[in-house]
């Protein structure tokens, strides 16, 4: 997993003050016998 950047946690406060859900973070997708990625924040 990669490290998360210096404006994650700002970004993921403005998100949620302006009515964003946070759902995941990070959301990990596995794709079968090729890799991992990592999305770094998913809203719903």
């Amino acid at each position: 997993m990669s490290a998360r950047d210096k404006f994650h946690n700002v970004v993921k406060s403005a998100l949620q003050k302006e009515g964003w859900r946070i759902t995941h973070d990070p959301l990990l997708i596995r794709i079968e016998n090729i890799t991992d990625m990592y999305i770094d924040i998913k809203s719903g």
